[in-house]
Parts: C-alpha cells; structure tokens; sequence
C-alpha cells in the first residue's frame, strides 16, 4: 500500500457522508478487503461510493483479513485515519462457509444500521446515489433483502470467458424469472442486519447464494432490479480463457447449486467450502500454489 496517497478529499467526503458520529447511519456499507491482494484495489470502489450526492448517511466497514498473525496491514490505520470502520482480522475462515461470506458477517455484526448493503473489494459502483438510494428505499418500503443486476469489467478477449457470461447471466435469469430462487451473490445484495444475523446462528447461511432463498422461505421480501442504472460491476480477473476450465467450472457450478440452495441448518456441512485455498495475487492476478512454483 502506497503510503504517500492523498486520501484527504476521500476523508472530507467519507466523514461528510457519515453526519453526526454519536447517531446511527441511514445505513451500513460492509466490504470483505483481501489483504494479500485488494488492499488498493478497495480505493476504487471506495471512490466511487464517496461519489454519492442522497441525503442519507452512510456509514462504510472494511473487514480487512487475510493476513499473517502480529503482522496487522499499515493500511488499517489510513482507513480508520479517513473515517471507515474497520474490522482486522488475520483470518475469519469457518469450516463449510465461503471465506467471502464470512468476513461480510463480520461486518454486520458491528454494524450500526438495521440497513446493511455488501459489495466486494474489486467492484465498480458507476451510479452510487441511484444504487445506494434504492436500496434505502427497499427496506423503508418492507423489503428484508434486496439485489441488483451484476455486470463485469476487465473481461480477457477469450471465446470461452463470452460463452460464460452467457451461460452465467442465463442461468441467472432462469433460477430468477423461472424458478423463483433470488439469486443474491456477494458482490451487492443487501440485507437486514436482524434478520442476518438470526439465519445465520441458526446455521441456515454459509455463503451469499443461499441467502436470498433462506429469506425468502421464510417469509421476507426480497426486491430485485436490472435497472441499468443500478448496475454493480465486479471485476472478471478470476477468469482465465480455455473450454476445458469452462466446462469443469461449470460442473462444479451446477453440483454447488444443488448442494447449497436447500435451504436448511446443515448447510456449513453441504458446500465443502472448508477446501477452498487462500486466496493470493500476484499483479493483481489470481494464482495457486502451482502457479506460484512455476
């Protein structure tokens, strides 16, 4: 992390958002930060939500994680410097729950809001005051959770990844407009803080794409847009080109979905998340340890 970056506007406009400290905020903006990797990817996103011009006040929490024990990021101090709430912790994994999902309930848990929107570290925000706005004014109408539709940037020029786009965007639209399953995923989808955190300590939510359908099975509103203008983008640097990586991921897609979508308390035991690596980057780019011993 760059030391020398001038977050002084960002700070004026973050603490302006914010109001009055001693009051809750209109709501809370929880973002899962990878150490090992999206440390300076977040002032992007960061940027764009200081962009908002609503009347509402918005507070922001960072859940910094990934990082070694005793070696705690210089940047957890800059953060808390501009006036975002951050929560570090060297690591936050559970068994069966997606590591994602998990740093985003930490963040809930110290939220201020009864109001808790969630977007990831490697988002883009191209309309914050429209987004941010509709999603207030989701819980003020009944909703308990809402979403928006995701788009992607920085796609690689590759057949295989347009192919998944496709097949990714229709498969959300079928489970959405078809079969009735709110497809929520990490990157923005928001939630009511109360209700979260009920599901899950009942042991009912372990990653973000069981929990539009564990609201809705239990009676909560949840509100859906693809209103352009309420576009999240998150970033495709995950994706690397190849039919035979496309088609192995979609197998797996395929068989996730139908071990985590029942809803259920023994989800945790379902995902096989606990197998996941951790997550590293090398220019910015996703490896494995294999790819780090080439």
């Amino acid at each position: 992390m760059n030391r020398h970056v001038d977050s002084s506007p960002l700070k004026q406009q973050i603490v302006q958002m914010r109001g009055n400290p001693n009051n809750d905020p209109d709501a809370s903006i929880v973002i899962p930060v990878n150490a090992r990797g999206d440390l300076e990817n977040v002032m992007v996103i960061l940027t764009d939500i200081a962009r908002y011009e609503g009347n509402h006040t918005l507070e922001i929490i960072f859940v910094i994680n990934n990082y070694e024990e005793g070696n705690e990021p210089e940047a957890v101090e800059m953060y808390l410097n501009m006036g975002i709430e951050v929560v570090a912790k060297p690591s936050v994994r559970r068994p069966g729950e997606a590591v994602g999902f998990t740093a985003r309930i930490q963040g809930v848990y110290v939220a201020k809001s009864e109001y808790v929107l969630l977007f990831d570290a490697d988002c883009r925000i191209p309309n914050a005051t429209a987004l941010l706005d509709w999603y207030i004014g989701q819980f003020r109408n009944g909703a308990d959770a809402a979403y928006t539709h995701v788009g992607y940037y920085d796609l690689r020029p590759h057949s295989s990844i347009r192919f998944r786009m496709i097949t990714h965007h229709g498969a959300r639209w079928f489970k959405r407009e078809v079969m009735g399953i709110p497809t929520t995923r990490g990157s923005n989808y928001a939630v009511r803080r109360t209700r979260a955190l009920k599901y899950y300590e009942d042991g009912l939510l372990a990653d973000e794409m069981n929990v539009g359908p564990t609201f809705k099975k239990f009676n909560g509103k949840v509100a859906y847009s693809g209103n352009k203008d309420l576009v999240v983008l998150t970033s495709g640097r995950m994706f690397g080109g190849g039919w035979l990586k496309l088609f192995r991921y979609l197998l797996y897609r395929l068989r996730y979905n139908l071990r985590v979508l029942p809803v259920g308390a023994d989800v945790a035991n379902r995902t096989g998340r606990e197998n996941d690596p951790e997550r590293r980057y090398i220019n910015n780019t996703p490896v494995t340890d294999k790819d780090r011993k080439g």
